[in-house]
């Protein structure tokens, strides 16, 4: 076994403080640079709107927490909720009043108002969103899986 002579000791003292107060200056700022993720609040149901300002064969995007999604009220006076962005690359889908189908521009997927993908490079379906309106107010929620 080494002996450790005294200005060692005082050396490897010295650092062991130096490199603590390097550190105990430099966590709290990257603490305050980098803040922890702050979890939003997932909403379980939505109040969208009245029904009379929702017209036939139109369209609305509204956000559900943190995920937009998409409204449609089709020719046939029903009304889709689904999730508005496309299972493909994450694009935000829109609706075409004309071919009535949900449309990706991105990369020409192609949905049926139920979500189903009909062409194109999506992969899986859209979410479907349950729809009930009350009292003349649409409101939406995430169904059961």
């Amino acid at each position: 076994m080494t002996k450790i002579g005294r200005r060692d000791f005082v050396n490897y003292l010295l650092g062991f403080g130096g490199i603590s107060a390097i550190a105990a200056i430099f966590y709290p700022i990257g603490r305050y640079l980098v803040p922890p993720p702050i979890r939003e609040a997932e909403p379980t149901t939505l109040k969208v709107g009245s029904i009379d300002e929702f017209p036939a064969n139109s369209s609305k995007i509204v956000r559900f927490g943190r995920k937009p999604v998409i409204l449609i009220r089709d020719s046939g006076e029903n009304i889709h909720a689904l999730t508005a962005t496309c299972t493909h690359l994450d694009c935000i889908v829109q609706f075409s009043e004309d071919r009535q189908q949900i449309i990706c521009a991105c990369h020409n997927g192609v949905y049926d108002l139920t979500g189903k993908n009909v062409s194109g490079p999506p992969p899986k379906p859209l979410t479907e969103f349950a729809v009930k309106v009350i009292d003349k107010e649409i409101v939406i929620s995430q169904m059961k899986a």
